[in-house]
């Protein structure tokens, strides 16, 4: 049977449409090894599921996922450990792409660095109007290396991807709709109403057929991207995991001070 037995993942039926909440709230959804295991599954199983039509990804509690777990930074400082993350997370956001079936981001609270990549891969991302979206890889001494760098350009041109990527800069949902990084923003209260509407769209009367080959052309162009940065993007982001400048972030960030770059 597929999308059972997660580890941080809680799985809602309702009818054909699938409601996967990631749990781990406590931490703000941030991504442990677990977890980044769980989501690899989660996007395979879905499309492997032929009574599943339409999956929806949510985050349990305040966000949906503020990026990557401090203790799992730390894990991935060991090369081996990195090159598993590396291994899982291509998988996951290749997963999201070949899907046949519609994916929907269910966003609120922050969406940061994997977190955000995630749901801006999905096909439709809907965000309340205060929800935060962030790249901050260079903020933690990281290269933006495990989808950012493919999918902001993709969604807003290299100028207003670079505007964010270089800086870390955290942009609203408000803001990501006006500028087409994400479909929709709504007030807070609207959210579920919003997702709702785009849930009915893909199971209610529907030509699937048609649905999933317009998904896959579409979507060839941004797999043609991921195959051809993927790779450079993930080994860029090994590299800077092992400077000392990392190291510090870490370490800041775990002791809630702000961290002394020095460059190498």
């Amino acid at each position: 049977m597929y999308l059972e037995n997660f580890t941080h993942i809680t799985i809602e039926r309702r009818g054909g449409a699938v409601y996967a909440t990631m749990n781990r709230p406590e931490a703000r959804n941030s991504f442990n090894n677990e977890l980044d295991f769980d989501m690899m599954r989660l996007f395979w199983e879905f499309d492997l599921d032929q009574t599943a039509q339409v999956l929806v990804v949510q985050g349990a509690g305040k966000s949906f996922s503020a990026g990557g777990d401090i203790e799992y930074m730390r894990q991935t400082r060991i090369l081996e450990n990195f090159a598993r993350g590396v291994r899982q997370g291509k998988k996951i956001l290749h997963n999201i792409l070949t899907s046949e079936k519609p994916i929907i981001s269910k966003v609120h609270g922050d969406a940061i660095g994997l977190g955000a990549t995630i749901a801006l891969f999905c096909d439709i991302c809907v965000a309340t109007e205060e929800t935060r979206f962030a790249d901050p890889h260079v903020s933690v001494g990281l290269a933006a290396g495990d989808g950012g760098a493919i999918i902001w350009p993709q969604m807003l041109g290299y100028a207003r991807a670079k505007k964010y990527l270089l800086s870390g800069k955290r942009i609203t949902g408000k803001e990501a709709a006006e500028i087409g990084l994400i479909a929709d923003a709504v007030p807070a209260d609207q959210l579920d109403a919003k997702v709702d509407e785009w849930v009915k769209i893909f199971t209610d009367n529907v030509a699937t057929r048609a649905l999933k080959a317009t998904k896959m052309a579409v979507n060839l162009g941004l797999i043609q991207a991921l195959w051809a940065q993927v790779d450079a993007g993930f080994g860029l982001e090994m590299i800077t995991s092992q400077t000392d400048d990392h190291a510090e972030a870490i370490e800041a960030f775990a002791a809630k001070r702000r961290p002394e770059f020095k460059g190498y």
